[in-house]
């Protein structure tokens, strides 16, 4: 069926895309009141056609297939970090300097590949929003933030980011990314710490006479929430066990074969969101400002963007018989070899506006889908698919969940971001020379 479905059915994918691209920037109001009943809309664009056209039993299958393998892992992984790393508090007397803000992002780097971009994320944002507070320009440090936590940093385990988990799920070695991303990573995260140096140096001393007095006083640094690590830990272990235990026993809930181990996995992600909950007092969640507003912005929009994505992932998943066969044909030459460039950009750029995890699978298996044969002989093109499903996540605001989210704590604390096309403009100019350098140093050649 796959490779019978026209382009024509990825229109309410790309007009839920151009709805989150250019109504916030239209008309702001209607969009942060209504963008859950956009969502709807383009929704029921997709879905009433594919009942018409396959059936009603067709249309559920694929909904319910799309919620339970993609969507429900999706959210319960989000709820756990977000939960968890919310209700822990990190106080200090750090002010927003360059040097505290550069050690806070490449803090943020080095955490992010062992508690996920979201748990980092999530765990730090609301220090650096507190800390730079007093400064009126202040939005290049959300943005940086993005690129680097909740983004580039994932890279170098399983537990980073949702498509490095799928290749681990798919037989690709725990730390075989730690390994083979660490430069790679390097060679984006140092140009960006630096970057963002001199960035907020220069703003830093128009603005240094504002700065607030430090009350020595005050202990420079201290953490509330501490028993919340303990949940964290957890959290990262249910993760580590669900892609490593070798049990086959599925359970049948609508028609649908589910491992077992899958539905204890999510199952015990949102316990863990209850115990972080009732263990953490809600004077100090207000405290560090923590609201569910984030959570629910990012789970109504990817909600449309998974089911609206459906027909997309089957044209993709259809190869070389599907209607986007050129995105297919062109990451391999004539003998069928896989160019590693091509994987790079290909990856990344669907990975920046389509999810990233179904995007790593779809290539993954383009390039055979043998773990041991790509992390062998194939090793470049593995790193060529990794680096562009992780890395080019940040060239937009929907290119990786806590993208969305850094943003909507951001504007909840009055912080003005740009729009999804302003976002794009820093994340084409600041990134896309560091992909190209990488193309050249990591991915062409022999």
């Amino acid at each position: 069926m796959e490779d019978s479905l026209s382009f024509l059915w990825a229109l309410p994918f790309i007009g839920m895309l151009l709805s989150i691209a250019i109504l916030p920037m239209l008309a702001p109001k209607l969009w942060h009141r209504h963008y859950g009943k956009v969502g709807i809309f383009w929704i029921l664009c997709f879905l009433f056609p594919w009942m018409c056209s396959f059936g009603i039993e067709k249309a559920v299958h694929d909904t319910l297939h799309a919620l339970i393998f993609e969507y429900i892992p999706f959210t319960s992984l989000i709820a756990a970090l977000f939960t968890i790393t919310g209700n822990i508090r990190l106080k200090t007397q750090w002010l927003g300097t360059p040097k505290g803000n550069t050690a806070i992002l490449a803090t943020g780097t080095v955490l992010a590949s062992w508690i996920g971009t979201t748990g980092a994320s999530m765990l730090l944002i609301h220090p650096l929003i507190r800390a730079n507070s007093w400064r009126e320009k202040n939005v290049h440090t959300k943005i940086f933030f993005i690129f680097l936590v909740a983004n580039i940093g994932g890279a170098l385990s399983p537990l980073g980011d949702p498509p490095l988990f799928i290749g681990f799920l798919n037989g690709v070695d725990f730390f075989w990314t730690t390994r083979y991303l660490f430069f790679p990573l390097l060679t984006m995260a140092l140009p960006l710490l630096f970057i963002f140096y001199f960035i907020d140096s220069y703003y830093h001393k128009k603005e240094i006479i504002n700065a607030p007095m430090i009350d020595e006083s005050i202990n420079k640094f201290s953490i509330e929430g501490k028993h919340n690590f303990i949940y964290l830990g957890a959290l990262l272990g249910i993760i580590f066990l669900s892609g490593s235990l070798d049990i086959k026993t599925e359970v049948n809930l609508a028609g649908l074969d589910v491992p077992i181990i899958g539905i204890i996995r999510d199952f015990s992600m949102w316990i863990l969101c209850y115990l972080s909950l009732i263990t953490t007092s809600k004077q100090q969640r207000k405290e560090n400002g923590f609201s569910w507003d984030p959570f629910v912005e990012v789970a109504k929009l990817f909600l449309s963007i998974f089911l609206t994505a459906i027909p997309v992932i089957m044209i993709l998943s259809a190869g070389k018989k599907g209607a986007l066969s050129v995105l297919i044909d062109m990451v391999s030459d004539d003998q069928g070899t896989p160019i590693a460039s091509l994987y790079f950009w290909v990856t990344g750029a669907l990975s920046a506006f389509l999810d990233n995890a179904p995007t790593y699978f779809v290539y993954f298996h383009t390039a055979g889908g043998d773990a041991d044969q790509l992390m062998k002989e194939g090793f470049k093109t593995l790193m060529a698919i990794s680096s562009g499903a992780v890395f080019m996540g940040a060239l937009t605001y929907i290119g990786n969940a806590p993208n969305f989210m850094v943003k909507a704590i951001a504007e909840q604390q009055g912080i003005r971001m740009p729009g999804f096309l302003g976002y794009m403009a820093w994340s084409l100019v600041l990134l896309v020379p560091l992909f190209i350098l990488l193309t050249f140093i990591y991915f062409t050649g022999s």
